[in-house]
């Protein structure tokens, strides 16, 4: 008798077969693959033993044959040669378009906004684009590159094909940066279990690896992004309670800082060429991580490097680095202060501070987290790590191996989104569905209806903000709701729902509850929403709360009373006759009073005109609603009522 091989619904045939997940932190600067092997997370080294993969790629001329680029260490090592066809810190660019890349005219290489751009595939609008000598180059396409290397290195170390993967990325990234970071995993043929994000990554690590409990903020400062976060651990659970940062702040930025001082103190222009500048950059980090492991108290290092014809040398202190950083230093603490006010603690509550990314290291950053918490930093995990040890822990998950469930130890991860959702209505109002820092995935929804009479389509604006008014938001699609049958305005009910995926990915659909009919949009990114917009638009809900809240009341004042108007003069054209000529003339001076009302900016004078016009018309409304009865009733029998 032949037998059946039998397996639970979307399990392996093979019990005992894993299947290959991996972790992967696409960094700015340094990039990495990790998995569990034997139960504990790992990095994955290449062949000469290195885990840190540079995030740097170089094209090559096409016509001299050959691979076409060179990814990682072979690239970095070319890029004083050639930096005008070699891309770093391409990560800066994702979702982005040129006007919003900060400081893209230091860059060694250049950007080019997209209808500048001559290409054979054309990426999303709006979108910048890299110019080398094999081609513009989208940095979906460069973050592909580097994401297929730590594929191909992951496969050869485990020796078989991935089943998928966990990709990181900053907590402040928004949807159009998250969706070119999924485009460029699949891109590079990897299937993505979920996006993350990084301080959330790195929490999953310290929490399994200690064993601890509690509240702990994250600081997290790579080489070109930083994000703070708040989140609490308990038996297995990580919820995010808040999430803030600046994607346009990183180790980058220390560099860039101090290679600008070092020009001022020669004396030197900032106007460099391509190679002069790749070379001033790479020299600034070379003498920020020396500066990180001086002695503080007399210790220097030399700033040499050959610009342009032109021989620098400069002694740099600890000192004067920290100084001509400090103000980078306090942004990042900026957010931080932000962060706890979001999740309403006080950094006394925090039971533990985790520091991560390369940046971390430098004394300055430690010293500053470690007196505004009161307390020292954890750091006993590798900070350039942590990241892809936290991502492999969740990919494993993720992929449904069995260990985690067999031990008892299960792991469940409550994200959030950094910015309120919401759609407009009358008046130009938002109205938010979906608050910020709300925990993902999630599906939330709210009830709408039309506001004139036989309406039968409705247009839908979704928007991200934290302002009352659309003109203060970011827009992020327009779809219409067709079909809904012609009723009296206010009759309809109309349920709109927004489905937040767990990788933080949007799709909004309306329906009609009565009808049936319904309209949905998946929302795809614009690429259009800039670092400093992002910040701004957190910092401006706060500082113009009260004149928001004072302009919503005046906007919904004039819009109840647009409907209050427009319903009297609806039913006077109905049924004046059952007014006698002094009713309705009174009618008609509230009417009047209301108008005149509306053009003023008293929002509590418009609500009180209103109610008069309400009030004023109660018994007229009474009349109204017998004579319907009366003639419902008419001519049937009391057996057929």
């Amino acid at each position: 008798m032949a037998l059946l091989q039998i397996s639970e619904p979307g399990q392996s045939l093979d019990p005992h077969q894993r299947r290959l997940a991996v972790g992967i932190d696409l960094g700015t600067t340094n990039s990495l693959v990790a998995a569990l092997r034997h139960g504990v997370p790992e990095c994955l080294p290449d062949a000469q033993g290195r885990v840190l993969l540079p995030s740097v790629v170089r094209y090559l001329d096409p016509s001299l044959g050959g691979p076409g680029r060179e990814i990682g260490f072979a690239a970095l090592a070319a890029q004083l040669q050639d930096p005008a066809n070699t891309i770093s810190s391409v990560k800066r660019l994702m979702g982005r378009t040129r006007a919003q890349v900060a400081r893209v005219e230091k860059l060694p290489y250049r950007v080019l906004d997209l209808q500048d751009a001559s290409m054979s595939a054309q990426p999303a609008a709006g979108m910048a684009v890299v110019q080398t000598v094999a081609g513009c180059k989208t940095p979906i396409e460069v973050s592909a590159e580097i994401l297929a290397a730590l594929r191909q290195r992951a496969e050869d170390s485990l020796g078989d094909d991935l089943f998928g993967a966990v990709i990181t990325v900053p907590a402040y990234f928004d949807d159009a940066q998250r969706q070119a970071t999924k485009d460029a995993a699949e891109l590079a043929g990897l299937k993505v279990l979920r996006l993350i994000n990084e301080p959330t990554a790195a929490a999953i690590a310290y929490g399994l690896d200690n064993g601890v409990e509690g509240i702990f903020a994250v600081y997290d400062l790579g080489g070109g992004t930083f994000d703070a976060s708040i989140l609490r651990l308990t038996r297995g659970v990580f919820e995010v309670m808040a999430t803030g940062g600046d994607s346009a702040l990183g180790g980058d930025d220390y560099d860039a800082a101090l290679a600008a001082w070092v020009l001022a103190q020669q004396g030197l222009s900032a106007a460099l060429t391509p190679t002069a500048r790749a070379a001033l950059q790479a020299e600034a980090r070379r003498c920020k991580e020396a500066l990180s492991s001086v002695d503080q108290a007399d210790g220097s290092v030399l700033f040499g490097v050959d610009l342009d014809g032109h021989s620098v040398q400069q002694r740099v202190t600890p000192a004067q680095f920290e100084a001509c950083t400090a103000a980078l230093t306090e942004r990042t603490m900026v957010s931080v202060r932000k962060v706890l006010r979001d999740a309403v603690l006080g950094k006394a509550q925090m039971q533990g501070v985790v520091l991560v990314g390369g940046a971390t290291r430098m004394p300055q950053i430690r010293r500053t987290v470690c007196e505004f918490f009161g307390q020292a930093a954890l750091t006993n995990l590798n900070p350039d790590e942590v990241v892809a040890l936290g991502a492999a822990i969740q990919a494993d998950a993720l992929a449904g191996n069995s260990r985690r469930a067999d031990s008892g130890d299960e792991l469940l991860l409550l994200d959030v989104i950094p910015l309120s959702l919401g759609i407009e209505i009358m008046g130009g109002l938002v109205e938010r569905i979906v608050p910020r820092n709300s925990t993902i995935p999630t599906a939330l929804a709210q009830d709408f209806t039309t506001y004139q009479d036989g309406q039968t389509a409705l247009t839908l604006h979704v928007l991200q903000g934290e302002r009352d008014l659309v003109a203060d938001c970011r827009s992020l699609a327009r779809f219409v709701l067709r079909g809904i049958p012609p009723m009296a305005a206010g009759a309809a009910r109309i349920r709109v729902t927004f489905t937040i995926d767990a990788d933080g990915l949007l799709s909004v659909s309306a329906k009609e509850q009565g009808s049936g009919v319904q309209a949905s949009i998946e929302v795809k990114p614009s690429y259009g929403l800039s670092d400093e917009q992002i910040a701004a638009m957190l910092k401006d809900s706060f500082v113009t709360a009260e004149q928001d809240m004072q302009a919503r009341a005046l906007i919904e004042a004039r819009v109840d009373a647009d409907r209050m108007i427009a319903a009297t003069r609806s039913a006077l054209a109905a049924d004046a006759d059952l007014l006698d000529p002094g009713e309705g003339e009174q009618i008609g001076h509230l009417i009047d009073a209301l108008t005149q009302r509306q053009s003023s900016s008293d929002a509590a004078a418009i609500e009180a005109a209103t109610e008069s016009l309400a009030k004023g018309t109660e018994a007229f409304a009474a009349m109204r609603m017998n004579r319907s009865i009366r003639q419902a009733l008419a001519g049937k029998k009391l057996e057929q009522i």
